[in-house]
Order: structure tokens, then sequence, then C-alpha cells
């Protein structure tokens, strides 16, 4: 019997997130905001943040910590921040980076956080948005319209090792993990990508491609 798809899972290439980054970047010139400062949000705003400060000519990134999605898309109950911005930003034109707007609780909490910290003007970026999102970013690359996991690859090695230690009975080999991942969550994954899930992931190496 075949196994049942548990979610559906797309996982980016470095090409795709910079050229969504391009996008962001191109829209916001478009309309005409400047920003002052970055701030993303941790830890998926991280490497959007980094190349919008590159595409935008600027060079000041500060960062906050709103904690709502654990690994393997686990959610918690609330989205909060805890670690706080250590920099000043009152009277400063402020674009908040994340990677991906789910349910629109991050950009709510960090929305929340830092207007009362005075900015003269906050906007937020992702680079996608789900049509489900309460909390819609100023900028994005494009709609998610049909919903499916987004997955980055500075999230790779966690989110997997997840889904792999979440299977029932456990995986015996490489081959069966690999065509497992495929029925139940659309990875095709290299035996390399599987290599580095497995060994990063602190998973058993009876899991390793040709071991």
């Amino acid at each position: 019997m075949a196994e049942p798809t548990i979610m559906q899972v797309q996982l980016l290439s470095p090409d795709e997130v910079v050229d969504a980054c391009d996008e962001v970047a191109r829209h916001i010139l478009a309309s005409r905001f400047r920003p002052d400062m970055i701030v993303a949000v941790a830890r998926g705003g991280f490497m959007p943040a980094r190349f919008l400060c590159d595409f935008l000519n600027l060079g000041a990134l500060c960062s906050i910590r709103v904690q709502h999605y654990e690994a393997g898309a686990s959610k918690g109950e609330e989205a909060r921040v805890t670690i706080p911005l250590a920099t000043d930003i009152r009277g400063a034109r402020i674009l908040v980076v994340d990677d991906v707007n789910d349910s629109g609780d991050t950009l709510r909490a960090a929305r929340s956080y830092l207007e009362p910290l005075g900015p003269a003007e906050l906007r937020t970026a992702v680079l996608h948005e789900k049509l489900v999102t309460t909390c819609p970013a100023d900028f994005s690359a494009g709609e998610v319209r049909k919903w499916r996991w987004i997955l980055y690859p500075w999230a790779m090695v966690e989110d997997i090792a997840q889904f792999i230690r979440e299977m029932a009975p456990a995986p015996h080999d490489a081959e069966e993990t690999l065509q497992r991942l495929q029925a139940c969550y659309g990875l095709e994954l290299t035996p390399t990508q599987l290599s580095r899930v497995v060994y990063f992931g602190g998973l058993s190496h009876a899991l390793l491609p040709d071991a």
C-alpha cells in the first residue's frame, strides 16, 4: 500500500532564494521606500536580509528573534519577541525581513514590538507570502496560492531530520528514507543532500547513502 502524503514540502535552491530576494528588492525600489536599516527576524530572515542589504546598498543590519515555529513545522502557541533589538531605531525608516509569511503571527509580533520603539516608518518584507496570512507583508516575491511548506536551504537539515525522526516505523536504510521522503512530503533529495541531513542532523549512520 502506498504511503500517504503527510505534507507537501517545496525545497528551494539557493538560486531560487536569490531570485526571490531580487524580486523583493525591485518591489521596494519601485515603491520609493528607502529604509535606513533592515531588521532581520531570526533565524529565517538572516539570509534574505543580507541579500536585500546588498541589493539596496544598505549597511545597517540588526535582528530580533521571534519564536513561533519549531523544527519540522511544529507550531508553538504564541509568537513573541524573545531576543530584543540591540540598537536605537527612533526616527529611522525600518524594513523588517523574514523568509515566509504563513499565519502572519510572526510579522504581527515583530510590528507590535518595534512600533513603540519610535521608528519614523516601518514596513515588512518576506520572500513568500501565503494566502492564509492575517498580517500581509508590504513586500514579497509572490503569493503561495496552493498551501505547501516552503523549505529554505538554511533549514534543510533541521526540518528534514525532524521529518525522518517522526517516521513510524523508522526507515532502515538510505534508499527507504529517500523513498518515504518523496512519498510523504514530495521531497526528492539527492544522496548528497540526504548524507548532509543524516550527518549534521544526528541521525543513525545506517541511513547514510552507501553506508
